[in-house]
């Protein structure tokens, strides 16, 4: 029997069986009683409900919030991790700054020193220089005066029309007279290709101006360039390694 029939026939029966018989009535009114959803149990029922729903919702937030700060603690930990990263760069950049600049202040200080270095050597050449001509210049006068009776003369006049050095200035020039045989010479601790040419003009200024020519014209020097060499036998200039090798001054 299916189920509508069965609700069918108790519809159509059981007003009849309540009416006929106490017993059922009674029976059914309890089991009614007790199946049935009173006012208060209906309240209980939904409270209860309403905590569970309350609860759940609390136990959903904690989980929430438990997750959240997870989330934070991780984010915390990673920006953390990012912080001691970036300071750990800026302390190898601060570090590479101050090594270039200490590099930079190195370089400049080792040009300073060598600066200062060329400039001592420089000065010492100079002074070196100027110090060996005295000594040449000393040497020659005292071979040749006491070796071969000549006379030896340190020259040095004022050029008031400059045509020595392109302007009015000092001319300095050995002279060297032998029984009236005049001989010009010029001691220099080193001899280029320039110097021959002044050396050259110092003769012709020293000519004019005392009104003799020259029988010789030489050149001492232990340092003399090879490209001044041709310029001084063009312009019959002698020239000399030293004063000692002077030749062809012995009196007759």
């Amino acid at each position: 029997m299916s189920v509508e029939e069965i609700k069918s026939r108790l519809q159509a029966e059981l007003p009849l069986l309540l009416r006929e018989d106490a017993g059922f009535r009674r029976w059914l009114e309890d089991l009614i009683r007790s199946t049935a959803v009173t006012p208060e149990s209906f309240d209980a029922r939904f409270d209860r409900l309403l905590n569970e729903l309350a609860a759940d919702r609390e136990e959903q937030a904690r989980k929430r919030a438990d997750q959240e700060r997870k989330w934070d603690e991780q984010w915390t930990g990673e920006g953390r991790k990012w912080e001691a990263q970036e300071r750990k760069w800026e302390a190898q950049e601060r570090k590479w700054d101050e090594q270039t600049r200490f590099n930079f202040q190195l370089l400049d200080e080792l040009r300073q020193t060598r600066l200062r270095q060329e400039q001592g050597i420089g000065a010492l050449g100079a002074r070196w220089g100027l110090a060996s001509e005295a000594s040449f210049r000393d040497a020659l006068k005292g071979i040749l005066e006491k070796s071969f009776g000549v006379e030896v003369i340190n020259v040095n006049e004022f050029d008031d029309e400059g045509t020595v050095f392109g302007t009015p200035d000092q001319v300095e020039i050995d002279v060297i007279i032998r029984n009236g045989e005049l001989i010009l010479c010029e001691l220099k601790s080193s001899m280029s290709k320039s110097d021959i040419y002044t050396f050259e003009r110092k003769v012709l200024y020293y000519q004019r101006r005392h009104g003799r020519t020259a029988t010789r014209k030489l050149v001492i020097s232990p340092m003399v360039r090879p490209e001044a060499r041709p310029v001084a036998e063009r312009l019959g200039i002698e020239v000399f390694g030293c004063a000692d090798g002077v030749t062809g001054l012995a009196t007759t």
